[in-house]
């Protein structure tokens, strides 16, 4: 964006002219350098360029005291557009939306700005020769989370440095087995106390230096330090030798039949014990950093990987959480335009893909603050009017499958009978309820705020106080602090065992943050033999927490998702990856075939 546009925005912003265009506004120079922060010498310099430019009449006053008149010439809206459009056209995308934050803007504009901004994102081919760099780019809704495997716990940032790191290992979970990661291949002793690990030679990390087996105790050693929030899943290690610089082994103090999920997990990322990955993220995966702020991650291709090269070559992931009404999270690519911006015929315009991703939103109490919600009647009396079959009648949309766990095969043998509202009623006559006001947090999105007002409703016909708090950042303390209860969302891994256990354990999460400590240690005792278990008795045991889970109350479960993507059809390489995502690494462009 030119400076004149800049004066002229901020002149605007300062006198608004919306309801006097074209009508002269009395002002003095002495008032333009305190709006413009410049000298009156540089001030009469501006106004003479605006004019020049016809942004602007400038009639100066004449003799002491008579004020001078300033006339806008062109309506704000217009300026700003162009201004944004501009900057878009350029690359700019962070400007450009910050231009939405520092000057009013109406809600028609802003429809007609994020369509601009909408149509930057998904998949671009730069122009200039054939080898053309091919472009993601992706928007998301809110504020990045940390970006580091020792305490990722949203699913997409895990997602994410699935394609910056690799691990030891890969689970499968559809054939139900382990493949080789950065060891091609592994042991185990026959009673489940000893992992030995062959490491591949040859895998550089994205600062250059090959990866050793030191570089593998360096990983876990630094989930210690950092006490990581996974850690208690890794206390069954009392030894780790270096056999070698291309062999690691692990032994235990107890058998550990689950031992080898912890080392295919996000948190097992090998990174270079010699690097900082706090200040130079840096790990051996098919992409690198090559940018990382609060507003913006690119990520490009690593020609040195040791697997297959991603054919995608560079990803940009902008973060916008002040737009949180109106991104589409899980839009990846526009449906209009192929790469290089070029019109798609309207017969091959898009394709949409479903994300089929385990998990589903619920709802959690917060047993941290005192209030009427500790009473057992009064949770069964919102399990009542957070029923799932109903949200799916009433409010639709990606709600596909009424919730009783977050596994949906688990969620089809239960049954869902509608309770009545003065079933609920009675309840709370039950627990005494006087007309205690609940607080109910959900995050800033379409489907949070729909659930949350559907069920604020709900309440008040039976004369139960639901007082909606909305948020945009993950926050724990904020919502430890300021509500009663919230509308979750929960995505597992591929390895939902591993998903399953860790939403349990990991004590990062809200379940943790908000449950009291004879709750937590409930779950922690019934827990306790886990990992000694084959996998159909651990299945038992995860089925048997979320019975605790239900049966209390503790969490109210909701519906199982439905997210799909309008994808351009000249995508190719569909693979799923982690959390019902794209496995980026694996997509391409087909452009330029008649």
């Amino acid at each position: 964006m030119d400076t004149s546009s800049t004066h002229y925005l901020c002149l605007a912003a300062a006198l608004a002219p919306a309801s006097n265009l074209q009508q002269p506004i009395p002002v003095t120079i002495e008032q333009l350098t305190g709006i413009l922060c410049c000298t009156p010498r540089n001030v009469k310099f501006i106004l003479r360029k605006l004019e020049e430019q016809h942004f602007i009449t400038w009639v100066p006053g004449r003799g002491r005291g008579h004020r001078s008149l300033l006339t806008f010439s062109r309506h704000v809206d217009e300026v700003l557009e162009e201004s944004f459009q501009e900057l878009v056209s350029k690359g700019r995308i962070k400007p450009a939306i910050d231009l939405i934050g520092q000057y009013p803007v109406n809600e028609p504009l802003k429809e007609r700005l994020l369509a601009v901004l909408d149509k930057q994102m998904g998949f671009w081919s730069e122009p200039g020769s054939t080898s053309g760099q091919e472009v993601l780019r992706i928007s998301r809704n809110r504020s990045m989370e940390k970006l580091d495997p020792a305490i990722v716990y949203t699913a997409f940032e895990t997602y994410l440095l699935g394609h910056i790191c690799s691990t030891l290992i890969t689970y499968d979970a559809e054939a139900g087995v382990f493949l080789p990661g950065l060891a091609h291949t592994w042991e185990v002793n026959e009673s489940s106390t000893s992992y030995l690990f062959y490491l591949r030679k040859g895998v550089r990390f994205h600062h250059g230096r090959m990866m050793t087996s030191r570089d593998v105790q360096g990983t876990l050693q630094r989930l210690n330090d950092l006490a990581s929030p996974v850690i208690g899943h890794f206390k069954d290690i009392c030894h780790v030798e270096l056999e070698s610089d291309y062999r690691i082994r692990f032994d235990l103090v107890q058998p550990n039949l689950f031992f080898l999920h912890l080392f295919s997990s996000i948190y097992m990322s090998i990174l270079p014990f010699d690097v900082d990955f706090t200040q130079h993220p840096v790990g051996t995966g098919p992409y690198q950093v090559l940018n990382l702020s609060k507003d913006e991650l690119v990520l490009g291709a690593y020609d040195l990987y040791y697997g297959i090269r991603p054919l995608l070559d560079r990803v940009e992931i902008w973060y916008l959480p002040h737009l949180a009404s109106s991104v589409r999270q899980y839009q990846l690519t526009d449906a209009s335009t192929s790469p290089g911006n070029t019109p798609i015929p309207e017969e091959d315009q898009s394709h949409s893909i479903d994300y089929p991703a385990v998990g589903c939103r619920y709802i959690l109490f917060n047993f941290q603050r005192e209030g009427v919600h500790h009473h057992p009647a009064v949770r069964q009396a919102l399990r009542i009017l957070y029923h799932p079959p109903a949200i799916i009648r009433e409010l639709g949309g990606n709600r596909i499958m009424p919730a009783s766990s977050f596994l949906p095969w688990w969620s089809s043998r239960h049954p869902f009978p509608e309770g009545l509202p003065q079933e609920a009623q009675a309840l709370l006559q039950a627990a005494g309820y006087k007309g205690e006001v609940l607080k109910l947090a959900f995050r800033v999105q379409k489907e949070d705020q729909e659930e949350a007002l559907w069920l604020q409703e709900r309440c008040r016909r039976i004369g139960l106080q639901l007082e909606l708090y909305a948020f945009t950042d993950y926050d724990r303390p904020d919502i430890m602090s300021h509500a009663d209860l919230l509308i979750a969302e929960e995505v597992l891994e591929d390895d939902w065992q591993w998903g399953m256990i860790n939403y349990f354990r990991n004590e990062s999460n809200y379940l943790h943050g908000l449950l009291l400590d004879r709750q937590k240690l409930t779950l922690t005792r019934l827990l306790e033999p886990f990992a000694r278990l084959a996998a159909e008795e651990r299945a038992a045991l995860l089925d048997l927490a979320e019975s605790k889970l239900r049966d209390n109350c503790w969490v109210l479960y909701g519906c199982h998702l439905n997210k799909k993507a309008q994808l351009s059809q000249n995508l190719l390489g569909l693979q799923p990856g982690s959390f019902g995502f794209l496995d980026i690494s694996k997509l391409w462009v087909k452009s330029g075939f008649q």
